[in-house]
């Protein structure tokens, strides 16, 4: 196996890196879109994110990988195995890394059952897709704007939902399916419909550093990895480690990081400000901040964590006119939700019976 470009020797980019960091932290949070021109680090930084990531435990023998801790997710095998077992021995394994061709069938990502074998012999057998081998792992789509608009969806779906069902002739098959979605492109070659756009959970937009200091940085560390790639890792090894245990650590923490109203109150008010239409940026905006804090080994969100999800939730999804500023800096954000949030603030002569359940407008009466 060629050995991988570390994520910590990786030059600028920040907003790119941050973004994969927060999905592994938190993959319920829902993937990230890297858009951006040719020789940006794209897929280098999302191969290098999961040879950063730490071991998985896995329900030995489990084709699907499913987590030993966790028995409400488990497949329809590991179900049937511990029903007749009561006991599901475990393992470790390193986290997978999947590229999904551009040429991927709908069969080949959800996987198929047997039909004929079920009719014949009356043993139900499924086929493993592409959704399989990515579970508890990074699912990475180079090219996304020039795959089947269908299956985009079906990736998508699998990503929000965590799970992976196939219904056929009355027979079904369910296997969890929570992964790091990491998909890239070039928009230069076309554009993702709105619509597949929106579900993306976070989105950034890169472009090459002009900075002639980082660009001349860029090709020593490349030549360096060139030369000799087993010692270039080698010395970026404590740094690896130590970004691999903050993300653990983060990952344990996350379930835990809690929120006031009032971080609420700044998300929606900002995303109502920036006329952002429906609510999952709502949602994302939330999930992200908790990552990020969790991340930083918080229980807690704050404004800045708020500002930096933000960053990464808004941009794909705010309808600009061409005399717009193209992006809002995660400081700027951070003092409009500031100010935002004070507005918001209800006064003190509110009850908490108003703040937890906001009035209906009533009719009006003609």
């Amino acid at each position: 196996m060629p050995a991988i470009y570390p994520f910590t020797a990786i030059v600028g980019q920040e907003r790119m890196l941050r973004g994969l960091i927060l999905n592994a932290v938190d993959t319920r949070i829902g993937g990230i879109l890297i858009r951006g021109e040719r020789g940006t680090a794209k897929s280098t930084a999302a191969r290098a994110l999961a040879a950063l990531l730490p071991r998985v435990k896995v329900v030995q023998d489990c084709r699907f990988g499913c987590n030993p801790d966790r028995p409400n997710t488990w497949c329809t095998e590991c179900k049937e195995r511990a029903a007749l077992d009561g006991h599901l021995p475990f393992t470790e394994r390193a986290t997978s890394f999947v590229n999904l061709p551009v040429s991927a069938t709908e069969d080949r990502v959800v996987g198929t059952l047997d039909i004929e074998q079920a009719i014949q012999k009356g043993e139900r057998h499924f086929e493993p897709g592409v959704l399989a081998s990515a579970n508890r792992g990074l699912l990475y789509i180079d090219e996304v704007n020039l795959l089947d608009d269908h299956v985009v969806d079906i990736l998508l779906d699998s990503a929000a939902m965590g799970v992976n069902t196939v219904e056929r002739e009355g027979i079904s098959f369910a296997h969890p399916s929570r992964f790091i979605l990491v998909g890239t492109m070039n928009p230069e070659e076309g554009e993702l419909r709105p619509q597949l756009l929106d579900r993306f959970a976070l989105s950034v937009d890169i472009v090459g550093i002009r900075d002639a200091r980082y660009r001349a940085m860029i090709m020593e560390r490349n030549l360096e990895f060139e030369k000799d790639a087993v010692e270039f890792r080698s010395k970026w090894e404590p740094k690896e480690k130590e970004l691999s245990n903050q993300i653990s650590r983060g990952r344990e923490l996350v379930d835990l990081v809690t929120h006031t109203s009032r971080d609420l109150l700044s998300i929606a008010a900002l995303t109502a400000s920036l006329n952002v239409d429906g609510h999952r940026a709502d949602l994302t905006i939330l999930k992200a901040a908790r990552a990020e804090a969790a991340f930083e080994g918080r229980t807690k969100i704050n404004d800045h964590d708020i500002a930096v999800a933000a960053e990464l939730a808004l941009p794909h999804r705010i309808k600009r006119t061409p005399f717009q500023q193209a992006e809002m800096t995660t400081e700027q954000l951070q003092e409009r939700i500031e100010q935002l949030a004070g507005q918001a603030m209800p006064t003190e002569g509110e009850s908490e019976e108003a703040q937890a359940e906001p009035s209906q407008p009533q009719e009006k009466k003609t």
